[in-house]
């Protein structure tokens, strides 16, 4: 090849500019920090209120498994249901439900970090309504009350997978 057929290969296969270096190597950071956040999430509850008022609630329908202990936030629960009743035990405090009582656990703070700085502090509350058993699972309408709006993944980081936690 001559040296005036080399001049003319296109100027696109030479490599990238600058500018998609650029946006290509923005992507990539702002991909690790939000992998970074998302795995550096904790929640950490602790067992008192600050004062203030729960003016946010969200909604859930889960399943306690019968005779296995849960941990929510920082409370263990552990239930026995037989026909319409259900025997209740959060944190050593034993109470026995009907359908559509309400047991409430809590309240609590939770201060949420992300990369180990402060993201949210909130205070909570939550009520469990019991709805009945169905095989071997207990089966309540939760709300969770808090004094700022939380993001729905972190109060699923508080509600454990075993739960089945479907909003409502």
């Amino acid at each position: 090849m001559t040296e005036p057929e080399k001049s003319k290969e296109p100027q696109g296969t030479k490599g990238w500019s600058t500018g998609t270096k650029a946006l290509v190597g923005i992507v990539v950071l702002i991909l690790v920090l939000a992998t970074l956040a998302v795995f550096t999430l904790t929640v950490v509850v602790m067992g008192s209120l600050t004062g203030s008022s729960l003016p946010y609630m969200t909604n859930y329908r889960v399943t306690l498994p019968d005779g296995e202990p849960v941990t929510i936030g920082n409370s263990r629960i552990l239930v026995a249901s037989y026909d319409n009743e259900l025997f209740c035990d959060v944190d050593g405090t034993k109470e026995k439900l009907v359908v559509g009582q309400q047991r409430v656990i809590g309240p609590g703070h939770a201060k949420v970090t992300v990369m180990g700085l402060p993201v949210i502090e909130t205070d909570f509350q939550i009520t469990l309504t019991y709805l009945g058993s169905t095989g071997k699972n207990a089966n309540f309408d939760m709300s969770v009350k808090t004094s700022t709006q939380v993001p729905e993944m972190v109060i699923r980081h508080i509600i454990p997978s075993s739960m089945n936690a479907q909003p409502v």
